[in-house]
């Protein structure tokens, strides 16, 4: 790799200022189980690489008010293991516990799971976030098995890779961002994530001076859970994910949501499920009601048609799941 400046501050208002204002100057490390590898195939090639380990402040699980904080900077095997987070969201157990690998959870941080760049292949080989060639899209005349089945219309055909980001949409999480001179500002998890419009834009609502700090989510009583499928258990990205959170009130769902992981450029709330399953008695037909909407309008490529019928069953068994 590229040889790079390393700074390991202390305070965030120390790492904010060694950050620069522009996208590829310098990069952050939390757990470095995603930019290690970027800097290994020269995705990124950073003057400066900031390191986040010797801040206390982005670590740890807590309860404020009717709030549980999760410090940026905490592991998934400590969120996974958390008695807070088992009590109030097991979908986001499940979604750390689905890494697999002993070693990714015991070094991946949250914040890094929310922040990391796509898995795609053509992204990975060095094809760029939009993977064109002569303006011809590699995607979609190529292997496409894995790409996106809902908001493709455009260049961006890569899905995004977060575990936790459906849960904490579906959850009404919200994301602390801290800034030059400390400013820090707080962003609902849905808008965190973004569909980048250029080549140079990322992925996340962040700006290249900004650290992810926290993640704060309400404890509103609901009902949730995660639901993924994978080829392989561990050491893989899932083909689909869905989380799914609800009220039950005399005898019927409220408050409902259903985002999706892995079928989109961002993770993807499905409206018409969502609105479908409130005012619903939660059984197997009104799950399978729901993974029905959760496909409508989907448009998948060449070869990833499957993920159609993968996406209803997910859905369904997130709910049953949830209301169990």
């Amino acid at each position: 790799m590229k040889s790079f400046e390393y700074a390991a501050p202390k305070t965030l208002k120390e790492a904010a200022a060694l950050l620069s204002d522009k996208w590829g100057e310098t990069e952050i490390l939390a757990g470095g189980t995603d930019l290690v590898t970027s800097l290994k195939q020269h995705i990124t090639e950073p003057k400066r690489v900031v390191s986040l380990r010797n801040i206390s402040e982005i670590k740890g699980i807590e309860i404020e008010k009717k709030d549980v904080r999760i410090g940026a900077m905490t592991t998934l095997a400590e969120l996974a293991e958390d008695k807070n987070i088992k009590e109030h969201f097991p979908s986001l157990v499940t979604a750390a516990i689905g890494v697999g690998s002993p070693q990714l959870m015991s070094v991946g941080t949250v914040g890094g799971d929310l922040c990391q760049r796509p898995r795609c292949w053509y992204y990975r080989n060095g094809f760029g976030l939009f993977a064109k060639h002569e303006g011809a899209s590699l995607v979609r005349e190529g292997e496409n098995r894995y790409h996106a089945i809902f908001s493709n219309d455009g260049s961006a055909l890569f899905v995004n890779p977060s575990s936790f980001g459906p849960a904490l949409i579906a959850l009404g999480a919200t994301i602390a961002v801290s800034g030059p001179k400390g400013k820090t500002r707080k962003v609902p998890a849905e808008k965190f994530f973004q569909t980048p419009k250029t080549e140079s834009d990322r992925e996340t609502s962040l700006k290249p001076n900004e650290i992810l700090t926290s993640i704060f989510i309400p404890i509103k009583g609901l009902r949730n859970a995660t639901y993924e499928v994978r080829h392989r258990h561990g050491l893989d990205w899932p083909y689909v994910t869905a989380s799914v959170a609800f009220q039950i009130k005399a005898g019927t769902a409220s408050d409902a949501r259903v985002v999706l992981g892995h079928v989109a450029p961002v993770p993807w709330h499905s409206a018409g499920a969502s609105k479908g399953l409130n005012g619903a008695k939660v059984d197997a037909a009104s799950a399978a009601k729901c993974g029905e909407a959760a496909a409508q309008g989907a448009k998948p490529l060449s070869k990833n048609g499957y993920k159609v019928q993968l996406v209803k069953a997910a859905v369904k068994r997130a709910v049953l799941a949830a209301a169990a």
